[in-house]
């Protein structure tokens, strides 16, 4: 057996579309590995990130990830200071390369900072509407809809997970897990897929003196798990930019542990095969550890997969 990685690429602003992306496709090209790019679509609004400042834990984040290098000054006032502009008509030729170079392209969010800090606050017709501008700016970039989509911050709810199934995808990756399932919210369960993100990110690591950077890229490989894929989420704005060459590095820590790589919506099809064995389990509102405020999560894991 072999462990099956699957690697899930947030692009979250207008910067990391135009720098990190071309960047991240150039070395998944020289280890001929496929991935998942999820898009945001809309307006970069990242300057009113702001009043995020009052939630626990975040200004520790903004130390240890240095928010300002990561981003730029001219990022952190876009929707501020100056209109965002607006991803997807910026930089349509940019993700049409993504999918014409092999890569699975999904949607990320239309705009990152409205979904992530918000989504919480809007009603299901609220949210309908903002994914809806989502699917309708994929349709018009890529020329078909899109199958999939993984929520800016790992935020979701009910709401959310019935857009989805309005809009039929294939599955969403919103939440943190252990494997595959389908996600129920109360009494009500939903219909799309969930493949949550089961590997910590790079930055809920950086500056914790528990895990030294220079050993980061080997402590990932003694993570990966056999029996369930390994979805690992980066950032266009971190791995495809200021640690370009720690990605180059975890990825050639993976393909000597032999890791197989796959994009989510071959290994969501594979799952599929066996509709009825997929495991039903709530999404619930939790903390992960390196990471402010709360996230959608993956509830009754079974022990074993914990």
């Amino acid at each position: 057996m072999t462990f099956t990685v699957g690697i899930k690429i947030d692009v979250d602003t207008e910067r990391g579309t135009r720098i990190g992306v071309p960047q991240l496709q150039a070395i998944l090209k020289e280890f001929s590995v496929p991935a998942t790019f999820l898009f945001s679509l809309g307006p970069d609004n990242t300057g009113r990130a702001i009043k995020r400042i009052f939630r626990p834990g975040f200004f520790q984040k903004v130390q240890r990830t240095s928010v300002i290098s990561t981003y730029g000054w001219r990022t952190l006032g876009n929707g501020v200071f100056w209109p965002g502009p607006h991803i997807g008509k910026r930089h349509e030729k940019i993700m049409r390369e993504v999918e014409a170079d092999g890569h699975e392209v999904g949607i990320h969010t239309y705009d990152h900072t409205r979904w992530q800090d918000d989504i919480h606050k809007m009603s299901a017709a609220e949210v309908e509407t903002e994914f809806n501008k989502a699917t309708t700016e994929f349709a018009r970039v890529f020329g078909f809809p899109a199958q999939s989509a993984g929520a800016a911050g790992w935020q979701a709810n009910a709401n959310t997970l019935q857009a989805y199934d309005n809009h039929h995808l294939l599955y969403g990756s919103d939440t943190r897990g252990a494997y595959p399932f389908f996600p129920r919210v109360g009494e009500k369960k939903f219909a799309t897929l969930q493949i949550p993100t089961t590997l910590p990110t790079l930055d809920e690591l950086l500056g914790r003196p528990e895990f030294p950077y220079e050993t980061l890229a080997a402590r990932y490989v003694q993570w990966l798990r056999l029996e369930q894929p390994n979805i690992f989420t980066i950032h266009a704005e971190l791995e495809g930019m200021r640690h370009l060459e720690w990605f180059r590095e975890i990825l050639s820590f993976f393909k000597q542990a032999g890791c197989h790589f796959s994009t989510l919506a071959d290994i969501a099809k594979e799952t599929l095969l066996e509709r009825s064995l997929v495991p039903v389990c709530e999404l619930i509102q939790g903390e992960v550890p390196g990471r402010s405020g709360l996230l959608a999560k993956q509830d009754n894991i079974r022990e074993s997969d914990s």
